[in-house]
């Protein structure tokens, strides 16, 4: 299994959070679809056409748990 699915499974799973690399949630997304930009210092906006967009930080290389949770809720709701 790639990394980017492995951190799928963790971000859906609900489990961990607070471990979830940031750079591995970024790839996840981007992989998924969603398009960066760079919304200044340490902020990353990902959008993904008719959804609302993703405000990512980094926080010392990990993704901040609130931020994976609004990650687990909009692909929660767009899931197919």
């Amino acid at each position: 299994m790639s990394n980017w699915k492995k951190t799928l499974t963790k971000v859906m799973s609900g489990r961990a959070d607070a471990n979830i690399r940031y750079d591995d949630l970024c790839l996840m997304l981007r992989r998924l679809g969603y398009t960066p930009s760079q919304a200044g210092g340490s902020h990353r906006v990902f959008r993904f056409e008719g959804r609302d967009f993703i405000n990512r930080q980094d926080a010392g290389g990990m993704a901040k748990s609130y931020q994976v949770r609004q990650v687990r809720d909009q692909l929660s709701k767009y899931q197919k």
